[in-house]
């Protein structure tokens, strides 16, 4: 019994000096994952959480400087490789939609990352609102995995494909739609009647971008972020070409530059209009 006490005693003493090492050592933090400066080294971002990384990208102007695409929407497509009951699936899963008369498949929605997929009883699925091939991926994952929690269970390649990224991008100077469709007629279609923007299709990489007077542009029809970036640098000299260089005022403001030389615009003066 004597004995026994003793290592009771050795072993609570043990552990007490353990606990007292690592208050030391920073609060009972691991120290494999201190820095030699004493700084706790950044972990990496795990595969299965959601990430906003990739959802802007900053590619070439050709001139020497840079521009951000911020990708809105990302479509992409996977095959689970086996047939689906459709109503079982939406009767068993939350945030599902599912009528037969109006669409032939399942609407089913995640929070995290915000996505939603289009599941048909072939087992073909369609995944979209995603910003970024990386939340794209996990999304598919994840719809994969609570479809065979239901009870059918996939096949291990799902061939995930992303079909389209749509992409948008503000220039910072206006442009003279009119010139640059006379000057690119085979590549470029404008009707201000029907659609404000000016539709001009690249044809490598296969891209269409929708061009408005503002500066700003969306980019649609890529596949990867290297396509939208290298289509954006490809056509971005011939945009500069066709700013606009003089700007209309307002009606009823003075112009900027009789404003700042201090004289008033009056009703006979005619107003400075960008030559086409």
């Amino acid at each position: 019994a004597r004995e026994a006490k003793q290592r009771r005693h050795v072993d609570c003493a043990m552990a007490s000096k353990v606990a007292d090492k690592g208050n030391s050592t920073g609060s009972g933090k691991d120290v494999s994952a201190m820095t030699p400066a004493g700084q706790i080294a950044p972990s990496l971002p795990s595969s299965h959480a959601p990430s906003l990384a990739g959802s802007v990208i900053e590619a070439a102007d050709g001139l020497g400087g840079t521009i951000l695409i911020r990708i809105q929407n990302m479509s992409s497509t996977a095959n689970l490789g086996v047939r689906l009951d459709l109503k079982q699936i939406a009767l068993r899963c939350r945030n599902t939609e599912f009528n037969p008369r109006r669409f032939a498949a399942v609407i089913m929605r995640l929070r995290e990352p915000r996505a939603t997929a289009l599941i048909f009883a072939s087992g073909k699925m369609c995944v979209t609102g995603t910003k970024s091939t990386h939340n794209s991926t996990l999304a598919a994952k994840k719809f994969a995995y609570i479809v065979e929690r239901v009870g059918f269970k996939p096949q291990t390649y799902i061939d995930f494909k992303v079909q389209n990224i749509v992409g948008t991008a503000d220039l910072g100077f206006p442009i003279r739609l009119e010139g640059l469709v006379y000057a690119h007629a085979r590549h470029a279609s404008y009707e201000p009647e029907l659609f404000p923007g000016l539709i001009y299709r690249l044809i490598t990489p296969r891209v269409v971008f929708l061009i408005f007077v503002s500066g700003k542009i969306v980019i649609t029809g890529a596949k990867t972020e290297m396509d939208l970036s290298e289509a954006l640098s490809k056509l971005y000299p011939t945009l500069v070409e066709f700013r606009k260089a003089n700007v209309s005022s307002v009606p009823g403001l003075p112009h900027p530059s009789t404003a700042a030389s201090g004289t008033s615009s009056t009703g006979g003066t005619q107003r400075q209009i960008e030559d086409v």
